[in-house]
């Protein structure tokens, strides 16, 4: 598990240094979990050209350890959202707002997601 969070970790690593490095308008931790969806999705195709077993390399036992306690990581943006009261005093109308047209923009981007995927679906198992 030590060796999973490791990698976990030097992906994250390596996206943050690619985004300073080259002034991405990303965060580094995006691209660091992106690098890491490349590295198991390739592991996994090597693993079915090879026709051999899948190695279970603990990268899933490590997130899902890290998901058991997920909950400890809203601690720190907890106690900057009570250092923040004053701001969202001043502001909470408009944060309200924000939030509640970002709420609604997403799902209907998830909605307008799924019926394309379903018809698209529906098409192909029609052929």
């Amino acid at each position: 598990m030590l060796a999973s969070l490791g990698l976990i970790l030097l992906c994250q690593l390596i996206g943050e240094a690619v985004v300073r490095g080259l002034g991405l308008p990303l965060p580094g931790p995006v691209l660091g979990l992106l690098l890491l969806l490349i590295l198991l999705m390739a592991r996994d195709r090597f693993a079915l050209l090879a026709r051999g077993p899948l190695r279970n390399d603990g990268v899933e036992t490590a997130s899902k350890g890290l998901l058991a306690h997920l909950s400890l990581l809203f601690v720190p943006a907890g106690v900057g959202v009570v250092q923040k009261l004053d701001l969202l005093a001043s502001h909470g109308i408009a944060i309200t707002l924000v939030l509640a047209l970002s709420v609604v923009v997403t799902l209907l981007a998830t909605v307008l997601t799924f019926r394309l995927v379903s018809r698209l679906l529906t098409q192909q198992d029609a052929r």
